[in-house]
């Protein structure tokens, strides 16, 4: 099996540990990547006095899939965001989190009606209110603007991008997620747009929602949906939310996929109140990890890991705190959390027991 050159962006806060654990459980596997490592974000403030580096994109240039954890955001100010930086840099203007239940039932023991949810949120990633133009309004700061940039390019693709991609993997349904009756000119052309290319794709079904009833929608009855394609903020919000529907953000995979390059990172954040203690749930690194070995052509690889993943979560022996406290409050079990650490180790035993 060809040996591929993939560009692994630790992160920051808990990024280096659930990115470090998932090499691990690849070089368990035998996965033939070859690591080519970047810094971005606070560690590269410590090495170079900027978050992203000219030298770093460089390298990230050279090649066409990125693997990276989770970046640093500051919230009302510092630098701006790496992450959308980054994909727009790369220009992986379609951002791909699927939400699909895991063959864990322990996991919805709270939520019964989400068993078996398999829907894809495709959000749109370089324009919309994520575009990165604003300011504030007046020397005094009485006020501050931001503008959401819809281009018919820009949603052209993105949309076009939903239909292959509902095509591709035999689903049924694209809907549009859109704030059309408000946001007239933007969610319009975004709207109007969406419609042009359906008429392309005469064998999947369209429909659209506005966003605050989608967001009812998918808390009610998520089964309804399979294919949501929208536009930057509301792909970000609404993501989030689906990952609730199926276990919450610890096991939420996500990609960013453009016409060159694609970067694979989980849906949580840094969470830097716990780095450094080796606990947050390393799973959505790996399911991410395994999203991108199909990308690349590995799916036997992806499956194996997958199964070793499951087999670790359902026979209950170590499971990270989030995991061990949702099974002490749904009454079913009340065992000792485990580091990240061991239940990566136990991954690793039962994917040795699965070769």
């Amino acid at each position: 099996m060809a040996v591929h050159k993939v560009v692994l962006i630790p992160g920051d806060g808990i990024g280096p540990e659930v990115t470090s654990l998932t090499v691990k459980l690849f070089e368990a596997a035998d996965v033939p990547i070859e690591w080519v490592t970047v810094e971005l974000g606070e560690p590269a403030i410590e090495k170079y006095g900027d978050p992203f580096p000219e030298d770093a994109l460089k390298t990230i240039k050279n090649y066409p899939v990125v693997f990276k954890g989770p970046l640093t955001t500051p919230v009302g100010g510092g630098y701006r965001s790496l992450n959308v930086r980054l994909r727009m840099e790369l220009d992986t203007y379609a951002v791909v989190r699927p939400a699909k239940s895991l063959p864990v039932d322990w996991l919805y023991v709270d939520v019964p009606r989400y068993k078996n949810v398999d829907l894809v949120i495709v959000r749109e990633a370089t324009e919309g209110l994520y575009s990165g133009v604003e300011h504030f309004v007046g020397r005094d700061r009485c006020a501050a603007e931001t503008i959401n940039i819809i281009t018919r390019k820009g949603s052209e693709r993105i949309i076009r991008f939903a239909f292959e991609y509902a095509r591709k993997n035999k689903r049924r349904l694209v809907t549009a997620v859109h704030k059309a009756n408000i946001m007239k000119t933007t969610g319009g052309l975004f709207l109007e747009v969406f419609y042009e290319i359906a008429k392309e794709y005469p064998d999947i079904e369209a429909n659209d929602r506005i966003v605050d009833n989608m967001a009812m929608q998918l808390v009610l009855k998520p089964h309804e949906y399979d294919v949501i394609v929208t536009s930057n903020l509301m792909g970000d919000i609404l993501s989030d939310l689906a990952s609730g529907l199926i276990g919450g953000l610890g096991v939420a995979p996500s990609s960013n996929i453009g016409d060159k390059y694609a970067i694979f990172e989980p849906v949580h954040g840094s969470a830097p109140k716990y780095a450094g203690q080796w606990k947050v749930n390393p799973t959505a690194q790996m399911l991410t990890g395994t999203f991108m070995l199909r990308y690349l052509g590995m799916d036997e690889k992806a499956d194996l890991i997958e199964q070793a993943i499951f087999k670790t979560l359902n026979e209950r022996k170590k499971l990270t705190y989030d995991m061990a406290r949702t099974l002490r409050n749904a009454g079913i079990a009340d065992i000792e959390p485990v580091s990240n650490k061991e239940f990566t180790e136990e991954v690793i035993r039962n994917l040795k027991e699965l070769k």
